[in-house]
């Protein structure tokens, strides 16, 4: 009796004496996890994991896939800038200048039109200009990327983010489109000024060989003589088809790679591999280049187009006449001249893009995009 009321009275004073070793246990991971909570947090999940989802690193990741995809497909863009403009010379030589009464054909005639198919046009460059003048214009062309791949990307992104659970879901395709249209018009816009330098030093090995003084020597000639003669927005020139063009081609783009890529992985049960980037970017690319090719043609003879003192066009008013005069003189397929180096370019331009995108993003730890 004096012994048990010993313990009992032991047990009131100090309660938790009584307390099993399982509860002192469950106690302790407590402790432990509540200390563990603020300075091991980072070790459930690696430092590289936080930055690698954010706006930075996708800006950079897509600029860094977008310079190796065009330096690869280069050449397929300037042998379709070539024959998107030689259909300008054809009409020009059916145009006549009626001087004192005589009748007298403009200068560049048909002569001067060496190249008509996609393969001939390639080739004749290289022969009559030097190989590496297939890449004539490239660094202009990497700039452009600079600031139109990062903010096509980032901002579908952020869109399709607002629209979905962070991205995690895929989109109606309609919601789809209105975010491509929407990244590529306001990408495109920022980095107009690049693609106008871009195609006018990509037509300089061409005159020089029909014999007319060259107009640009360097991407930064290209760029003072364009503000000397139109002023800053002389940079702009042309950015209305270019806009247009670049909103038809991320919808081909981002919106069929978007969609195709969800719906292979989900009708067919497929992971995030190689093989669905391989089938989603093809895809895109033959969309992309259906959609974005007429506006192509018109953006391209519009930026190409000699201009007076104040920089206003002299064959064009703008994109609309010039679609005008473009079918009205070579009818409805010179919309499409240049389609099939268009879609031969876009198709491995986007593989190369996408794959390098989403091996980069795989490499420093990014989710599934």
């Amino acid at each position: 009796m004096t012994s048990a009321a010993a313990t009992d009275t032991a047990q009131s004073q100090h309660p938790s004496a009584s307390a099993s070793p399982s509860a002192s246990a469950s106690d302790e991971s407590k402790t432990t996890a509540a200390s563990g909570s603020s300075s091991g947090r980072h070790q459930l999940r690696p430092v590289k994991y936080d930055y690698a989802d954010s706006f930075a690193c996708t800006y950079i990741v897509s600029v860094v896939a977008a310079s190796v995809a065009e330096l690869a497909t280069y050449p397929l863009d300037l042998t379709k800038t070539r024959l998107q403009i030689q259909g300008e010379a054809t009409a020009a030589t059916a145009t006549a200048i009626t001087t004192s009464g005589s009748t007298t054909t403009l200068s560049g005639a048909k002569g001067n039109m060496q190249y008509r198919g996609m393969v001939a046009t390639a080739l004749g460059i290289a022969r009559e200009e030097g190989a590496l003048k297939l890449w004539q214009g490239v660094t202009p062309a990497l700039y452009r990327h600079v600031v139109y791949s990062g903010v096509r990307i980032c901002s579908y992104d952020l869109m399709r983010k607002e629209f979905t659970q962070n991205g995690s879901q895929a989109l109606p395709i309609w919601k789809s489109a209105l975010c491509g249209v929407t990244a590529g018009a306001v990408a495109q816009w920022l980095a107009s000024p690049a693609d106008l330098v871009k195609v006018q030093i990509q037509m300089e090995g061409r005159r020089r060989l029909m014999g007319e003084p060259p107009r640009v020597h360097s991407a930064a000639h290209a760029f003072r003589r364009i503000v000397q003669r139109g002023g800053v927005k002389g940079l702009w020139k042309g950015s209305i088809p270019n806009v247009q063009r670049a909103a038809l081609v991320n919808l081909g783009d981002l919106t069929t790679y978007d969609t195709i890529k969800h719906l292979i992985m989900d009708r067919l049960h497929m992971p995030d591999c190689h093989t669905v980037h391989v089938l989603a970017s093809v895809c895109a690319g033959f969309v992309a280049a259906i959609m974005g090719t007429p506006a192509d043609v018109v953006k391209t003879r519009i930026m190409n187009q000699p201009t007076d003192n104040k920089g206003n066009g002299l064959l064009y008013r703008g994109s609309v006449d010039c679609l005008r005069q473009t079918v009205a003189k070579e009818g409805f397929p010179a919309l499409y001249k240049g389609f099939l180096p268009c879609w031969i370019r876009m198709a491995p331009w986007s593989l190369t893009f996408w794959l390098s995108f989403e091996q980069i993003r795989k490499m420093i730890g990014a989710s599934v995009y």
